[in-house]
C-alpha cells in the first residue's frame, strides 16, 4: 500500500513500461519541434507551468519498491531543472540538431525527480528548436501528443490560461481518426492474462503448448496461439546485439495531399502508401550494403494501436495494444509491394492482437519481474522495428507565440528491438523520423533519405498509368503492374 497520502500505486500497465528500462533501450518518448523564429524562454516556461503542470502527475517522481512502484510528489520540484536552455556547436545546422537529439535519447532521465525535460535549442537556423523527453511510464504517445498539443495555440498572440486538466480540449478532431475503441473486450483480455500468470505463464515460456488454448474455438484464444507460435523475425542487419548509443534522423516532409491522391489512385489508404515507402527504403538500404534480399524477405514491425475511448482521450497512462506487421521488404516492384501491404493490413483489422498485448502487459506489470522479462524477450524477438503513425492537426500551430514549422517524435524500442519509425502528419504534410541503435545502423539518414524517393516511384506510376477513375481497383491494378514492368 502507498506509505503516505502523497503516494499512489502505479498501474500494472504503466509499471510494465517502467520495468522495460534497460541501458540499451531507454523507455522515453522524445520529440523535436522546429520554429522559424526565436522562442522566448520565459514565455515557454510560463506556458509549461500553466498548461503542462496542470497535470499533477508531472510533479511526481517514481519510487520503485520490491512490491511494486509508486507515484510520489517531488518535495524539491523546480521547473528550472526540467526546462533547460542549450545551443548547438559548429555550424548549428540540422546535422548538429540530430546529433544533440541522438545524445539526449541515449542519456537516461534522472529518477531522483520527475522523468521529463524540455531542452530549448537557441539560435537554430534563425529560429529555435525544442527537444522534449518524457518517460513512457507517464503515458503513451497518443495521450502525450494530446498533452503537447494543449500547450499550443492557433494564433501567435494567444496568452496561456489556466484550465482544469480534466477539461483539456481535443485539438482538430485528432482522436476521431484513430481505431474505434473496443472497451467491451478489455475485461476478458485482462482476465485471461491473469489466468496465464496463475498457471505459471506456461504459454509464454513454452509456446509449443499454445494450441491447447485454441481448441475451444474462441478467437482470442486462437490469437494467443498465433502470437506465441509466430516465428522470430528475419535475420537482417536490422536485428542484432544492441549498444547504448542511439541515432536519430528525420526527412523532408511529404505533401499529405499527394499521399492521399496516390493512395486513392492505387486503391489503397494513406497508411498503405506510407508503409510501402518505408518498406522500400529499408530494402534499398540493404541492397546498397550488398546484403541478400530474397523475394520472400520481410522485416516485421510492432505497431501500437490506440484503445482509448474518446472520454479517456486526455487522461495520462498507457492504454494501447500492439499488432505485428510483416513489411514485404523482398518485393522490388513498388506497386506489388503496396498491394501486399494492403492485404496484410486488411488481415490485421479484425485481429485480437492489440487487446491481447494490452491484457498481457497489464497483467505481467502486476506480477514478478522475471515473468515480464520472459514475455518481453519473446515479443521483441519477433520484430525488428517499432512503427507509429499519428495523425496530427491540419492547421498551423504556435507555441509561446512562435509558429511550429516542423514536428517529429520517436517512441522507445523495447527488449532487443533496435529501430523505430515514426510518421506524423501536421499542417497537411507528412513527417518521417527514424531512430536506430548505432551498433545496428550508424547512419539512419541514409535510410530516411530514401523515403521520399520511394514515394516518388508510386507517384510516377500514378501520373503515368492509363488508369481510369473507377472505384473498382481490380480494373486498375493490371495496367499499373504492366507499366512498372517486372521486379527490378
Amino acid at each position: 500500500m502507498p506509505k503516505n497520502k502523497d503516494s499512489e500505486r502505479i498501474s500494472g500497465i504503466d509499471t510494465a513500461w517502467l520495468r522495460m528500462e534497460r541501458p540499451t533501450n531507454l523507455m522515453m518518448i522524445a520529440g523535436v519541434m522546429v520554429f522559424d523564429r526565436p522562442l522566448d524562454y520565459p514565455r515557454l516556461k510560463e506556458i509549461i507551468e500553466i498548461r503542462f503542470l496542470k497535470y499533477p502527475r508531472f510533479r511526481q517522481k517514481v519510487v520503485q519498491q520490491s512490491a511494486g512502484a509508486l507515484w510520489e510528489n517531488d518535495p524539491y520540484f523546480d521547473i528550472n531543472r526540467h526546462v533547460l536552455r542549450t545551443a548547438l556547436p559548429g555550424r548549428a545546422d540540422k546535422a548538429e540538431l540530430q546529433n544533440l537529439a541522438s545524445d539526449l535519447m541515449s542519456t537516461p532521465l534522472d529518477f531522483s525527480k520527475p522523468l521529463w525535460q524540455f531542452h530549448l535549442v537557441e539560435e537554430y537556423q534563425g529560429g529555435s528548436a525544442l527537444i522534449l523527453r518524457i518517460h513512457h511510464c507517464y503515458a503513451d504517445g497518443i495521450a502525450l501528443i494530446q498533452v503537447l498539443l494543449s500547450l499550443t495555440d492557433s494564433t501567435a498572440d494567444a496568452r496561456p490560461a489556466r484550465t482544469d486538466a480534466k477539461e483539456s480540449p481535443v485539438h482538430g478532431g485528432i482522436f476521431r481518426r484513430f481505431f474505434e475503441p473496443v472497451d467491451k473486450m478489455l475485461h476478458t483480455t485482462v482476465k485471461l492474462g491473469r489466468g496465464l500468470i496463475e498457471e505459471g505463464a506456461g504459454l509464454i515460456l513454452h509456446p509449443s503448448h499454445a494450441w491447447g488454448y485454441a481448441r475451444n474455438g474462441v478467437r482470442l484464444a486462437a490469437e494467443i496461439a498465433r502470437l506465441a507460435l509466430l516465428s522470430d523475425d528475419s535475420k537482417t542487419r536490422y536485428k542484432g546485439v544492441l549498444g547504448v548509443s542511439k541515432r536519430v534522423a528525420w526527412a523532408e516532409p511529404l505533401s499529405l495531399r499527394e499521399v492521399k491522391t496516390v493512395g486513392k489512385a492505387l486503391g489503397g489508404s494513406v497508411n498503405d502508401v506510407l508503409l510501402t515507402s518505408v518498406a522500400g527504403a529499408l530494402r534499398a538500404y540493404l541492397v546498397e550494403k550488398g546484403d541478400p534480399v530474397p523475394e520472400d524477405l520481410q522485416v516485421r514491425a510492432v505497431i501500437p494501436v490506440n484503445l482509448r475511448s474518446r472520454e479517456k482521450a486526455t487522461q495520462l497512462g498507457n492504454f494501447f495494444g500492439l499488432v505485428f506487421l510483416a513489411l514485404p521488404v523482398g518485393i522490388a516492384n513498388p506497386v506489388e509491394r503496396l498491394y501486399e501491404v494492403r492485404r496484410r493490413m486488411d488481415e490485421l483489422k479484425e485481429s485480437y492482437q492489440p487487446l491481447l498485448a494490452l491484457g498481457l502487459l497489464g497483467t505481467v506489470g502486476m506480477g514478478p519481474n522475471l515473468l515480464q522479462q520472459s514475455l518481453l524477450d519473446m515479443l521483441s524477438n519477433k520484430a525488428s522495428a517499432v512503427m507509429t503513425n499519428v495523425p496530427g492537426p491540419r492547421q498551423p500551430l504556435y507555441l509561446a507565440g512562435a509558429p511550429i514549422a516542423e514536428m517529429m517524435f520517436w517512441v522507445p524500442q523495447s527488449g532487443s528491438i533496435g529501430m523505430g519509425v515514426s510518421i506524423l502528419s501536421y499542417h497537411e504534410q507528412v513527417h518521417f523520423g527514424l531512430a536506430t541503435d548505432q551498433k545496428i545502423v550508424a547512419d539512419p539518414e541514409a535510410i530516411i533519405g530514401r523515403f521520399a524517393g520511394e514515394f516518388e516511384k508510386l507517384l510516377f506510376v500514378t501520373l503515368m498509368s492509363p488508369w481510369d477513375q473507377t472505384e473498382d481497383t481490380h480494373q486498375v491494378e493490371p495496367s499499373l503492374k504492366a507499366l512498372t514492368g517486372p521486379d527490378r
